[in-house]
């Protein structure tokens, strides 16, 4: 669900969670640099409300009513429009929409979903962004309706790799990159290895610091925490006692705790967000996945990575996170990034949890949109 193996994930616990990829308290950092500050004007045309928001340092202005900033795509109507792709003998599950537009894109954009979750997270985003772009959405191997082999051993290079081939195979033209927590560091991985004609940009929401807890070991936390979480590698390697881990924090009321604790808007926190992470954990080998994700390497680094990317790159933050917050490792570095390189530009947005684009997706939109506006074609 969020990036949330990245942080031994609600699967475990909030505690556990809160300790993992630049784990530490909340507070506020008066030296993020905002490459481009963004006026947004209330208005009304023909009766109804509408926000502009128009960027400082561009031309780029996009309107949207309120309804349609807010409008929430169906889960029925997810499930529907979805088609599979066969990857390396595996299925993959992923939107396009509007779906006339999968042979002849226009102005792609690929969402990538974090640990736990899928397609469906991007419930409240895809309408929106759909009204300018063609958007695609794919569910990782291992989650949501992709296919869950037993005894994968799953890696950050797999699901980047999953990502280029399905620039190459299916989108077949230049895209721009969305991901959150777990996502987000996938789309890095892939755009560090990229031909710079696949992706003209990336997009990343809380970025994780690596698959799992053990991915940041220079912060003292982690040192500290460290035997725990090799103690809990431990126990999720014995099969029985994995399961019936498993068995409780899949349950729906764990779920929507672990949820309401990293959401900083817990109206957003609902029962059909609970269903979009409950029901692919009921799934013949979502123990396997959540074993393997948890106990395995936590793969390539952000921080080892971002100095390679030369695209474009918007990187929007949540200051509530629990899992990756400002003062944590991976969110000192990239509070840093926008004063050190170019084509970095950071928004931390006020009052908002580990998963902005579901949390509160106005205000993801409101910086969203304006940066794509003004990318080169």
């Amino acid at each position: 669900m969020m990036g949330l193996a990245t942080n031994a994930g609600p699967l475990l616990s909030h505690s556990l969670s809160a300790a993992a990829c630049g784990c530490g308290s909340r507070n506020k950092f008066n030296n993020i640099v905002i490459d481009c500050p963004l006026q947004s004007y209330p208005h009304k045309i023909n009766g109804r409300n509408f926000v502009t928001i128009q960027s400082s340092s561009s031309d780029a202005t996009v309107s949207l009513s309120s309804e349609e900033n807010l409008l929430s795509f169906p889960l029925t109507e997810i499930k529907a429009t979805c088609k599979t792709w066969l990857w390396r003998g595996h299925t993959i599950n992923y939107l396009v929409y509007p779906p006339a537009a999968t042979n002849s894109p226009s102005n792609p954009l690929l969402l990538v979903h974090g640990f736990g979750a899928s397609v469906s997270h991007w419930r409240r985003n895809i309408s929106t962004l759909s009204r300018s772009y063609t958007v695609f959405a794919v569910d990782l191997l291992g989650f949501g309706a992709s296919d869950k082999p037993k005894g994968f051993e799953y890696s950050m290079e797999i699901w980047s790799q999953l990502i280029l081939d399905f620039l190459d195979e299916i989108i077949r033209s230049p895209t721009v990159l969305i991901g959150n927590s777990l996502g987000s560091l996938a789309c890095v991985i892939a755009a560090a290895e990229s031909r710079q004609s696949l992706i003209r940009g990336i997009v990343l929401l809380n970025c994780a610091g690596g698959m799992n807890n053990k991915a940041i070991v220079s912060d003292w936390r982690i040192k500290l925490l460290m035997p725990f979480f090799l103690f809990i590698d431990f126990l999720l390697k014995q099969r029985g006692i994995a399961s019936f881990i498993f068995d409780r924090v899949r349950q729906r009321d764990s779920i929507e705790n672990v949820l309401k604790a990293v959401y900083g808007n817990k109206e957003s926190v609902d029962e059909e967000l609970v269903e979009i992470i409950a029901e692919p954990a009921n799934d013949e080998g979502a123990l396997d996945a959540f074993i393997s994700i948890i106990t395995g390497p936590p793969g390539p680094n952000p921080v080892e990575l971002i100095p390679k990317i030369s695209l474009p790159v918007l990187v929007l933050w949540g200051d509530q996170d629990p899992f990756t917050p400002l003062d944590g490792p991976v969110g000192k570095y990239f509070s840093l990034l926008p004063a050190q390189k170019q084509n970095v530009s950071l928004f931390v947005l006020e009052g908002v949890g580990h998963c902005p684009h579901d949390d509160r997706p106005e205000l993801v939109h409101a910086r969203l949109l304006p940066w794509l506006a003004q990318l080169p074609v």
